[in-house]
């Protein structure tokens, strides 16, 4: 049966993506492959799906509603051990890395620098490969190294629940003087140790940050949509709107829509490409900066109030608490090297974007969990408990672009929703299971350990 006759017992649900969109997710890859100019640490493909594939995976599911008029939540935050979008690829990059360890007998090292929702993903990924026997501790492992601004995003998982376990899958975090720079911090680590590791141990380090880790997962969205929203000639103008910080998400999603173009995957081939609307924060909005060619405007303190107003750009907040405000330490990327590839996309396509302030995500806070309600998802009514903010800055930035005719008012929306929890949803780390560093010295020590414990 074609991937499209399956929808019937879809529902507004389809269950197991990673499971059911098994074939062309691999074309993805293959069409990834083919692209690269470089090799891949670890193949994009799988040479067939394991024996443990579809227990691992059980967690993929992805929704979709309408939840207002012209607007519809694609959930996906369903796994209750990450409640964020990574989980996809995090185990598709799992079931990848014991693939190569049972295809060449090496061990795999994971080292993964993160802002926070990556790495928990991926450690739950790793904790689904120990669980279901699709790899052992033995053969698989992962190094998460955070930024200290990003304590409150560290989550627990089974893999702290063992001493040896916790030594083997460390968390790490690095008192650095920028966020981003946990990645200079590992990649200096992973090219002094990676040789020696591997010569001493038997485990070859994979650093994660590859693009298309990511991107070949994140196609899966545009068979979602293609399944349960097809865009065909009668579909009214559409958008897909997504809180972003290198917009990972879209691109994969991008690579999706290619792959259905081609009428290659069993779905009916779209009728064109939607949009994109990027939505991001005033400390990391080079994103959208970048794509309307302009700069955040400048901000006038106003002694009365204690907040920062403009009123010249109707693409960013009028108030603010400050005009270098983070919502959310997970999106801590500044001049993301992706924004060239997301202009190219928007400048064909259509689309746009808008940056948020706290500020307007509590004046529409109500609001905003009102429509999280109608997709079933509760959102706190605590906004202070709130853990990670995607989801609450995405709907946010819908509801202003709405308002100031960003988006045009016939046009439909579908929101990505890609995370959000709080820690009564997903129980945070404890601090006795947290390592600290301060320079690559500290850091290779708690590599050197995993890889030897």
């Amino acid at each position: 049966m074609s991937a499209a006759g399956q929808a019937a017992d879809a529902g507004r649900v389809v269950h197991n993506v990673l499971d059911r969109y098994f074939p062309q997710i691999q074309a993805a890859a293959r069409k990834a492959d083919a692209e690269r100019t470089t090799p891949p640490q670890i193949p994009l493909q799988l040479a067939s799906k394991p024996t443990a594939f579809t227990r691992f995976t059980e967690v993929t599911d992805v929704g979709l509603t309408q939840v207002r008029p012209r607007t519809y939540l694609l959930d996906l935050m369903r796994n209750p051990g990450a409640r964020t979008t990574k989980t996809v690829a995090s185990l598709l990059m799992i079931a990848r890395a014991a693939a190569h360890v049972r295809s060449t007998g090496e061990r795999v090292l994971l080292v993964t620098p993160t802002s926070g929702n990556k790495g928990t993903a991926l450690r739950d990924a790793v904790a689904r490969a120990y669980e279901t026997g699709l790899a052992t501790p033995d053969e698989l492992r992962i190094v998460m190294l955070a930024p200290e601004e990003s304590r409150t995003k560290l989550r627990d998982c089974p893999l702290t629940a063992d001493p040896v376990l916790r030594t083997a899958n460390p968390v790490v975090l690095a008192d650095v003087e920028q966020a981003a720079d946990v990645k200079l911090l590992s990649s200096q680590v992973v090219d002094a140790y990676t040789d020696e590791i591997l010569d001493t141990t038997g485990f070859r380090i994979w650093y994660t940050l590859d693009l298309d880790n990511y991107r070949i997962a994140d196609a899966a969205r545009a068979f979602v949509e293609a399944e349960l929203l097809p865009l065909t000639e009668q579909s009214a103008p559409r958008v897909h709107a997504h809180a972003v910080s290198s917009a990972f998400g879209l691109l994969g999603y991008h690579l999706g829509h290619r792959l259905l173009a081609e009428g290659s995957t069993g779905f009916p081939v779209p009728a064109r490409h939607p949009g994109f609307f990027l939505i991001q924060q005033l400390a990391t909005a080079d994103m959208v900066t970048s794509l309307l060619g302009t700069k955040v405007p400048d901000y006038t303190y106003d002694d009365d109030s204690g907040l920062w107003r403009q009123s010249t750009a109707a693409a960013f907040p009028a108030v603010t608490d400050h005009p270098e405000e983070v919502i959310d330490a997970t999106f801590y990327t500044k001049e993301p090297p992706t924004r060239a590839q997301v202009n190219a996309i928007v400048a064909r396509h259509g689309g746009g974007g808008v940056v948020v302030s706290r500020r307007e995500c509590l004046d529409r806070y109500d609001e905003v969990r009102s429509i999280g309600a109608e997709a079933g998802i509760t959102i706190a009514a605590d906004p202070a408990s709130i853990r990670e903010w995607s989801l609450v800055k995405a709907l946010t930035g819908v509801l202003v672009a709405r308002e100031r005719r960003l988006i045009a008012q016939d046009v439909d929306v579908v929101v990505h929703a890609s995370g959000y929890y709080s820690d009564e949803l997903l129980a945070p780390l404890r601090d006795e299971h947290i390592t600290r560093v301060r320079t690559a010295s500290d850091l290779a020590e708690v590599v050197l350990a995993a890889a030897r414990a």
